[in-house]
């Protein structure tokens, strides 16, 4: 018995020792490779990072993190066959951390990646259209969660698009793919602005943040504008193929089949309203199906914006506050909220309109977008809105405040801001028209709607 503890001590001590030597060795590898890679000496890394990926590639996350680096770069150095190499290697490289660190590489993020690096090398692959549409849709059904690439969702409905000028797909299957790309984009930009609103105050005021938060929020933000660029391409290269004369035909010919199916009524009203069919009778109908089907806060709207046709104003505001009260969602409020107050502003309603603009800054407080609304009704009003031309253009002061807050709350508007802000501060007078008047540091009170103060510069 003495002579078999002994040998299972022994045994264990070799295996031990063997292990610690591995791992030591491991250590070691990775951290070779590691300095080649922080340096950009991708060259010297790739021997390293090869050594370690074929000889234990459980050991570490960052064979796979630097890997990719240094493949990106070989593809980006190589041509021809050596290229095409390094691509397919990519492919299996990411494919290997899904079946070493599962849970740390989402199925969705790195299918949209392979995708990615497929169509942007498409000719060294020799791939058609065809291939590429089969391998993007499929990647997407496998997981549409993490799917979330803007880049990629992009080029997918881009090659849905071509397939369909090239007759391969149907007219619904284009927008049944447009509807769920859009509401995808929608999904994310919502999650971003959640987060971005997080370093908000109750006042809608930017708090102060430490450099971490600070590095969070700029990358919130690029996610934000980056969904925001390709959202306006996506309606770019759908274009036409959506416009009121191929939409109409296409839903009057499938309302009988789909009258009960409330997904299709609610995609077919959303988009008839955004490509402005909304005067065809075929609109109120989907609306009122919608609507006895299953009422939401998008068909109380859309009922607003009928009564609000027929002259019945009392009843339109009546059902776009039942839209409000309806949607609990509040990024999706906010939303309501503002495509109300955008009708009251396109009818001059100046008043309500800032009204809604508000309601939907308390729930969305990084809704740029609403200042500079608000801004521009101000402006638009100058001349109306003060008892002699000083005044009156003093209005524009007002109108510059407002943007200056759209810059603050979201900082993709700022380029737009410093515009409105910079024309609004050239028509507002200038300093020898204070000097002049007397009248800096004095506080001007703005009537008829506005009903607001604004100061005096002082020189």
């Amino acid at each position: 018995m003495k002579i078999r503890i002994t040998f299972i001590i022994a045994f264990l001590s070799v295996s031990l020792t063997n292990i610690f030597g591995q791992n030591q060795e491991d250590i070691q590898t990775l951290s070779i490779c590691s300095e080649y890679v922080k340096s950009k000496n991708y060259d010297a890394a790739y021997a390293p990072f090869m050594e370690l990926r074929q000889r234990n590639p459980r050991f570490n996350k960052a064979i796979f993190v630097y890997g990719e680096r240094i493949l990106k770069d070989k593809i980006k150095n190589s041509n021809g066959e050596q290229k095409v190499s390094f691509i397919k290697d990519m492919l299996k490289l990411w494919e290997e951390r899904a079946q070493y660190f599962p849970s740390l590489t989402p199925m969705g993020a790195y299918k949209a990646k392979a995708c990615q690096l497929q169509y942007d090398n498409r000719k060294d692959l020799e791939l058609s259209k065809s291939q590429l549409y089969t391998t993007f849709s499929e990647a997407y059904k496998a997981d549409a969660k993490t799917f979330t690439n803007p880049k990629s969702l992009y080029t997918y409905f881009s090659l849905v698009v071509d397939m369909y000028d090239a007759g391969n797909l149907l007219a619904q299957q284009l927008f049944n793919t447009y509807e769920i790309i859009t509401e995808k984009v929608e999904s994310e930009v919502k999650n971003f602005t959640n987060k971005r609103n997080s370093f908000l105050d109750e006042d809608g005021q930017p708090k102060e943040l430490s450099r971490i938060d600070n590095s969070r929020l700029k990358s919130y933000n690029s996610y934000l504008k980056a969904y925001a660029q390709i959202s306006s391409s996506i309606d770019t290269k759908l274009g036409s193929r959506a416009n009121c004369e191929n939409l109409i035909p296409l839903y009057q010919r499938d309302f009988e089949t789909f009258k009960n199916d409330g997904l299709w009524l609610q995609r077919a009203m959303n988009r008839m309203y955004a490509k402005g069919c909304n005067d065809d009778p075929l609109f109120v109908t989907i609306v009122e199906q919608k609507n006895n089907l299953e009422p939401n806060a998008d068909t109380s709207f859309y009922l607003g914006l009928l009564k609000e046709k027929a002259g019945q104003t009392n009843e339109a505001l009546k059902f776009y506050n039942q839209a409000v009260d309806l949607e609990t969602d509040n990024f999706a409020k906010a939303k309501i909220l503002f495509k109300i107050a955008t009708n009251f502003k396109s009818k001059s309603r100046y008043s309500q309109a800032r009204s809604y603009y508000q309601k939907a800054l308390q729930y969305n407080a990084s809704m740029g977008r609403a200042y500079l609304a608000i801004a521009a009704m101000y402006a638009k009003s100058a001349n109306s809105c003060g008892t002699d031309n000083f005044s009156k253009r003093a209005v524009y002061w007002l109108a510059a405040k407002e943007a200056a807050k759209a810059s603050r709350v979201d900082s993709n508007m700022k380029k737009n801001a410093a515009k409105s802000i910079a024309n609004f501060k050239a028509k507002a007078p200038q300093k020898s028209e204070i000097f002049s008047s007397g009248r800096a540091g004095e506080t001007i009170n703005v009537g008829c709607w506005i009903q607001r103060s604004v100061t005096v510069p002082n020189l």
